[in-house]
């Protein structure tokens, strides 16, 4: 089956796919645009963490997108590259002559989009799907039958759906809750019924409106979806998507289900995208915050100095992070001492005792931890 071989599924702790959508969710949010060298590099950095498919962009943007899904089709990368399409024959033919191997067709599902955006109905969307995916397969190449407010959707119709893209040869089908209205029961509930209605594989799309996207995906994999369509750092309309390092990371630390994506890769990823984005990395974010694996309170540091396994389920290094334990307001004298240490300044632990009342003050005064410097430099005065 090639790049897109669907037969491993997401069941007994089997890995999950990745079909990241980085350069197409991602880009869509507002006030982002990647240039075309930001894309590509992207896409390479995807392709070498391991990713499964690439959604990389929407042929029916014009020239410029076009000729950058040609190039990247011609770059060799080990994942698919797959161009998103709209339900309409003109847009899966400007996909095949991009020279792709995969697509997404998407239709509306839900009677609010059918009828709100485009003053459809159900036979129509049913005639557009199965016209395109026949279309689609007759160009040789690999569907995605995609239900756009999926979640939102009669799910009588949402089964009808993916049973006429089943018979028109589609691939897999795809589960959008494009508006983030799930939580982790009904996610769960809403795949374990397309999978009774559909031997197709289930892919979700998962908004974080409500803060769930990555809940949701999980419970959505536990009702046996064997795909999951994310973003790096979470980028993407409104509040974003499913973030690809909190799926990968929570999946293999919580559900010892092992990544076949290179976790060590996550935080420069998001690096590389925010700073495409014109966006902060930041802090306290999951995974690839810059203070996640900050340290303060003295409790926390001082079992964390005895065993890390205290207050970090995992080694940082394991996502391309390191612990860093910091001096401030909440501070103990252990923390005191082994930063003093660390810093060529030992001191024993009466003078760590001793020192620590001037360090909270002088954090409490600064209103944050203390540099490295201020530190030395309070011993120093006293």
């Amino acid at each position: 089956m090639g790049k897109t071989d669907d037969r491993t599924p997401a069941t007994d702790n089997a890995p999950l796919r990745y079909d990241d959508t980085t350069l197409r969710d991602g880009e869509q949010a507002a006030g982002v645009a990647f240039s075309y060298d930001e894309k590509l590099a992207i896409a390479r950095r995807l392709d070498a963490a391991g990713i499964d498919q690439l959604e990389a962009g929407i042929p029916a943007m014009g020239a410029d997108e076009q000729r950058f899904l040609a190039r990247l089709a011609s770059d060799g990368l080990r994942a698919s590259v797959l161009a998103w399409c709209r339900a309409l024959p003109g847009d899966v033919a400007a996909a095949a002559g991009c020279g792709v191997d995969a697509v997404g067709i998407s239709v509306p599902a839900s009677d609010v989009h059918l009828r709100g955006k485009l003053g459809r109905g159900r036979a129509w969307a049913l005639d557009a799907l199965r016209r395109c995916v026949a279309q689609a397969k007759e160009a040789g190449l690999y569907v995605s039958a995609d239900a756009e407010d999926a979640s939102r959707a009669d799910p009588s119709f949402l089964a009808e759906l993916a049973r006429a893209a089943e018979a028109e040869g589609a691939d897999r089908f795809r589960f959008c809750d494009t508006l983030g209205v799930l939580e982790p029961a009904g996610a769960f509930d809403a795949v374990r019924a397309l999978k009774a209605a559909t031997s197709l594989p289930i892919e979700v799309h998962m908004h974080d409106d409500f803060g769930l996207a990555t809940a949701n995906t999980l419970a959505a994999y536990h009702a046996g979806a064997t795909w999951a369509n994310t973003t790096v750092a979470g980028l993407g309309e409104r509040a974003g998507n499913a973030a690809l390092e909190q799926v990968v990371m929570a999946l293999w630390r919580l559900e010892r289900v092992e990544p076949h994506i290179d976790a060590t890769q996550l935080r420069s990823l998001a690096s590389l995208v925010l700073t495409a984005a014109g966006r902060p990395l930041p802090e306290v974010a999951p995974v690839i915050g810059s203070r996640t694996f900050c340290h303060e309170s003295g409790i926390h540091v001082d079992g964390l100095l005895k065993d890390p396994a205290t207050y970090e389920l995992y080694d940082p290094a394991l996502v391309g992070a390191r612990r860093e334990i910091v001096v401030g307001k909440h501070s103990g004298a252990h923390a005191v001492r082994a930063q003093l240490a660390a810093l060529g300044r030992p001191v024993d632990e009466r003078e760590a005792r001793e020192l620590l009342p001037a360090v909270r003050a002088e954090a409490q005064r600064r209103k944050r931890a203390l540099t490295d410097a201020e530190l030395v430099a309070l011993v120093t005065c006293n």
